[in-house]
């Protein structure tokens, strides 16, 4: 794949132009303050908060921002469709369209968001990437329902496996792949959540895009095939004491899935994968609006391996957001090591501008064996702008630089995590 780093600055300009203007009026209705007391409790200051639907209002409707905010407090079901670009280096730039629901089941302060997202996305390098994804509280957070799944035909770069392969004989290959992540998890005390779900991925058509010789080409076929399944059982554990997921300001989350896959389902290998999800959140200094976020990821193979394409991988987590500063799939291995530092600050006083500060360190074993190769760090700076003071969004504009001359431009709609 071509680098896009070249007329970094236009890139940029466009692109942002392009967001703010198929974005800013749709997103002022993702996720709007369903209930004052129970999403986000936003310390009265003596400057008035501001997102994009704000800025909008102010220029093209300034006689309806005060009726607008009231009606969005009045609905139930906050409902919006997005169309908007993005970019990763993986996918170059991407045109998506998106549609959110947000909503609860409850009157109580405590009560957790329940928010439905799908999109359709398809990017400069003939990526298609169709996810549903659904996270469902029921009434008292008794129960927590979760669905992730995610049809993908994809073009992407394979460098090998641990942390010592060659940035610059990554293979560029194609494959349509499906993913079905069902989950469902009980409450047994206020936070705590335990539960078990099916999960399947799936991989077919994978070939090779690059020309490759025959001793390349027989090397590929032998680790990956032209199909990859796994298929299994998963169990969960979750603590999550966040007022807010989208854009936390405090708390924690610790989330465990022990995945097994089983031959008699359809998996390629008897595989077993366990992956350690650790998040803390906490105000710096501790009377200011300022954020100071951890994140660790572990993801572990302890038995057999898994197919090579779902092996732990650079980028490849459930919302492909680790290695800020790396491509997708740069390292690859049997077992993943991460951990990620993030300073969020205000830059003005309205909230309509934040920025970030960001660290990551990351390591990779081969399948051969559990050695760690080596440590690879990641760093960078980012832009947040409101685009809905009631529920936190943000859009995010990041650049990260990463070892051996990686780096580049990544978007995100919402917090990394």
């Amino acid at each position: 794949m071509k680098n896009l780093n070249k007329n970094f600055t236009q890139k940029i300009i466009i692109l942002f132009c392009c967001v703010v203007f198929f974005c800013v009026h749709c997103f002022a209705q993702i996720n709007p303050e369903l209930k004052k007391d129970s999403i986000i409790i936003n310390p009265k200051d003596s400057v008035k908060e501001k997102d994009l639907g704000d800025v909008y209002r102010s220029i093209f409707k300034p006689q309806k921002e005060a009726k607008n905010d009231s009606a969005n407090t009045q609905r139930k079901y906050q409902i919006a469709f997005v169309p908007a670009v993005g970019y990763t280096l993986q996918t170059g730039f991407a045109a998506v369209l998106s549609a959110n629901m947000a909503y609860q089941t409850d009157t109580g302060y405590n009560t957790k968001i329940s928010s439905v997202n799908t999109s359709f996305t398809y990017s400069q390098y003939k990526q298609t990437i169709i996810p549903f994804v659904a996270n469902i509280w029921t009434k008292g957070n008794r129960w927590n329902i979760i669905s992730d799944f995610r049809y993908i035909n994809y073009p992407s770069n394979v460098f090998g496996l641990g942390g010592r392969t060659d940035p610059n004989k990554g293979v560029t290959i194609n494959f349509q792949a499906l993913k079905i992540h069902q989950a469902i998890l009980k409450s047994l005390s206020n936070d705590f959540y335990i539960g078990a779900g099916f999960y399947l991925d799936k991989f077919w058509d994978i070939k090779a895009i690059d020309p490759l010789t025959r001793t390349e080409n027989k090397q590929l076929q032998k680790e990956l095939g032209t199909t990859e399944s796994a298929v299994g059982w998963a169990f969960r554990v979750l603590h999550d004491t966040r007022k807010n997921q989208i854009n936390p300001d405090g708390g924690s989350y610790y989330n465990i899935v022990f995945r097994k896959n089983l031959k008699d389902l359809g998996s390629d290998s008897a595989s077993q994968t366990l992956l350690i999800d650790a998040r803390t959140y906490f105000r710096f200094p501790d009377k200011s609006k300022n954020v100071l976020a951890f994140w660790t990821l572990d993801w572990l193979s302890p038995s057999q391996t898994p197919p090579y394409l779902l092996l732990p991988s650079t980028g490849w987590d459930d919302q492909y957001n680790t290695g800020r500063g790396y491509i997708q799939g740069r390292f690859r291995g049997k077992t993943m090591i991460y951990f990620e530092s993030e300073y969020r600050f205000g830059i003005t006083r309205n909230g309509l501008l934040g920025g970030v500060a960001f660290t990551n360190l990351q390591s990779f074993s081969s399948d051969i064996s559990n050695q760690f190769s080596s440590v690879f760090i990641g760093y960078g700076i980012g832009l947040r702008i409101k685009l809905n003071k009631h529920s936190g969004a943000n859009l995010c504009l990041d650049y990260g630089w990463g070892q051996n001359g990686s780096g580049g431009f990544f978007v995100n709609l919402g917090e990394v995590f």
